[in-house]
Order: C-alpha cells, then structure tokens, then sequence
C-alpha cells in the first residue's frame, strides 16, 4: 500500500489546546511521488469552557477574512474530528501527518484525536489500526535538510513563491495547507 502525506494547518484562538480552541485547519492529502490526491477542511465550535487568548485575537483583527473562514459554519468538534479521520481512511493510503512545523500543529490534532476518538496522533507499531503509520513529518526541517537553509530560515516569508506553488499564505487553514502540500511536493520532486 503506498502511502500519502496529509499536509495539515490549523487555526486557534490561543496557544494551549484544551485551554483553547482549534477554530479550522486544512489538509491536503500528498502521495509519496507529489500528487495531491484530495482535500479536506474543517471550521469547529469552539470547546465548552475554553477561553481565547487576547494576544492571539488581536492576531486575527489583523486578518478579518481569515478570520471569518475559520469560524463561519462552525460544526461541532467531535462531528468534524470523526469525519476528518473517515476522509483519510477512504484515501486507501498509509497516511502520514505532516505540517510546518509540526511542533505547532501537531499537539492541537493529538489534543482533538485523543479527546474525540480517544486515539493520539502517535500510536505505537503494537497498534495494528492506527490512524498515522510513523511519526509526524515536520515540513520546515525538510526544507532545513534538503536545502541547506538554517532553521530561522525556513518561514513560509522568505521562501521563493514557486516552491510554495504561488500559493499566498492568508491564514485560511485550507489555503495555508495547500502552499504547504506544494512545498512538499517541491522537495520530493524537484530536491
């Protein structure tokens, strides 16, 4: 079976997950060659008893639009969680979570799996129906290893437009992922 990247960003309301809210986030599903091969995106309630941190809501007065994209429609958090994991089953793939860098997005998607599935974004081999099959694949020390950058180097600000795709980094959860996906498929493909 082969297996796909699922490229991943999302949007909060705070630093602490549980304490705050994943608000949306994006995934673009990335096979192993660089074919994107679908797309899903979530806008969630905000968690019962959670508050917003005032530093990161002024971060979005910056970004009205963003703003609006990650909290309009919102569906509740266990609905879009079970149907994000129902999308990466029905890719036929061996998925493996990535994002940039995936210290950022990574705890807010183990936080959500463990609270709504009851399953961590890392399971152990012992684990034969795991959702991710290995360890999270963080994007920005790709690009530190295939590209000889410096770690404070790799910020989505300073990367040429193409490997991003010419996609433009906005803050919307699904058209970060997508920049993303397409600077993972720059590095399989082109480095």
């Amino acid at each position: 079976m082969a297996y796909i990247y699922i490229v991943t960003d999302c949007e909060f309301d705070g630093p602490i997950p549980g304490m705050n809210s994943m608000l949306s986030f994006g995934s673009v599903g990335v096979s192993e060659t660089g074919e994107i091969l679908g797309e899903f995106e979530g806008v969630l309630q905000r968690l019962d008893g959670a508050g917003s941190d005032p530093a990161v809501m002024d971060f979005w007065k910056r970004f009205p639009e963003a703003y609006a994209a990650a909290t309009e429609n919102a569906q509740p958090p266990d609905v879009v969680i079970k149907g994000f994991v129902n999308w990466i089953r029905s890719l036929g793939h061996r998925p493996i979570f990535a994002a940039h860098p995936v210290s950022l997005d990574g705890p807010w998607f183990d936080y959500y799996l463990k609270r709504f599935t009851g399953r961590p974004l890392l399971e152990g081999p012992w684990v034969e129906d795991r959702l991710f099959r290995y360890a999270p694949l963080c994007i920005m020390s790709m690009v530190t290893g295939k590209t000889g950058r410096e770690h404070w180097n790799c910020d989505v600000k300073k990367y040429p437009a193409e490997w991003l795709g010419s996609v433009e980094h906005t803050h919307r959860a699904i058209d970060d992922a997508h920049g993303y996906a397409n600077l993972l498929r720059f590095l399989i493909r082109d480095r």
